[in-house]
């Protein structure tokens, strides 16, 4: 009895808040699991466009520990994504919402997604966008960089990322820092769950795997070949960014090594040398707060402006 009053309550509160979405944007969204036994993981929310057309499509990624449908809570991107015609697929990996974006799993999942929806809503020959947030961002360029290293079927017209992690090795050494740095006491636990996981995704550290950085990493800094970043000279990228440095000295004690912003504008700073007149960097101020409560942080979906983005891919 316990059992099924549980499971009457989490449909409710699907059933709401898909309700919710629907009358908030206006339009069609549907959430579907791709193994029936599994509601964590392996899934993906569509947000179909709002006269029912559809022009392009649209792969958007959230950030660590999140959800689909928490993206519609913090962002109107599908919204305006809606408005022109764009369908939105929102997926969560197989590895579910603690995926690590740039490793062969998250690749082999979203791939195996992107593959799926082409054929299912008939998205042949149509504009196909990729962008996210955070890790979802790093997992979007990754994407885009092996749709072109391993000639995939499905690349990308434009990549975007919202204060995405690059390169992997500089986010490593910073966090190293700031353990050493601080009082262990008063180090925000992030910081060393970060070190743990990335020693564990790349087998070893800096010194002991460093090829394993540069094959993860959308970006290093390290890499003199520039092995990653070659295969987005023809595809349009922008980064978007709130780095707010006195935010991050005041709050957290960080500075710029442990701020993605350093190696967001060496990548796009290459990318321009490297030919790519369509690689773009877009920095903001006090635009980063985090729904319901409007809590600041610089790291937030907020920051990137959906209209304006929108109209950035529109007119590539």
């Amino acid at each position: 009895m316990l059992q099924r009053t549980v499971k009457m309550k989490k449909m409710k509160l699907l059933l709401l808040t898909l309700f919710i979405s629907i009358i908030s944007y206006g339009q069609r969204i549907e959430k579907v699991f791709l193994n029936e036994k599994d509601s964590t993981s392996n899934m993906y929310v569509v947000v179909f466009p709002k006269d029912g057309v559809v022009k392009s499509f649209m792969v958007l990624l959230d950030g660590f520990g999140n959800s689909p449908t928490g993206v519609l809570s913090q962002t109107e991107i599908p919204k305006f994504a809606s408005k022109n015609g764009i369908l939105t697929i929102i997926p969560l990996l197989k590895s579910g919402s603690t995926y690590w974006g740039s490793d062969a799993t998250s690749q082999k999942s979203l791939k195996e997604i992107i593959e799926l929806i082409v054929p299912k809503y008939q998205l042949n020959n149509k504009d196909f966008y990729i962008g996210g947030f955070s890790i979802g961002g790093t997992c979007a360029v990754k994407y885009a960089e092996l749709s072109v290293q391993e000639n995939y079927s499905l690349k990308p017209k434009a990549v975007f990322a919202i204060n995405p992690v690059l390169d992997w090795e500089r986010y490593y050494n910073g966090a190293k820092r700031v353990v050493r740095l601080s009082d262990k006491t008063k180090v925000n636990e992030e910081v060393f769950y970060m070190i743990e996981r990335i020693e564990k995704e790349m087998n070893g550290t800096p010194q002991t795997a460093l090829e394993n950085f540069h094959s993860q990493s959308p970006y290093s800094f390290s890499d003199t070949s520039q092995k990653a970043i070659k295969n987005l000279i023809k595809i349009p990228i922008m980064i978007i960014s709130e780095p707010d440095l006195q935010w991050y000295l005041a709050e957290r004690n960080y500075d710029c090594s442990y701020n993605n912003i350093t190696d967001q504008v060496a990548m796009i700073n290459e990318l321009q040398r490297l030919g790519n007149q369509n690689a773009i960097l877009v920095t903001t101020t006090n635009k980063g707060y985090r729904k319901p409560n409007n809590i600041r942080h610089p790291n937030s979906w907020s920051i990137a402006d959906p209209k304006k983005l929108i109209k950035w891919l529109q007119t590539l």
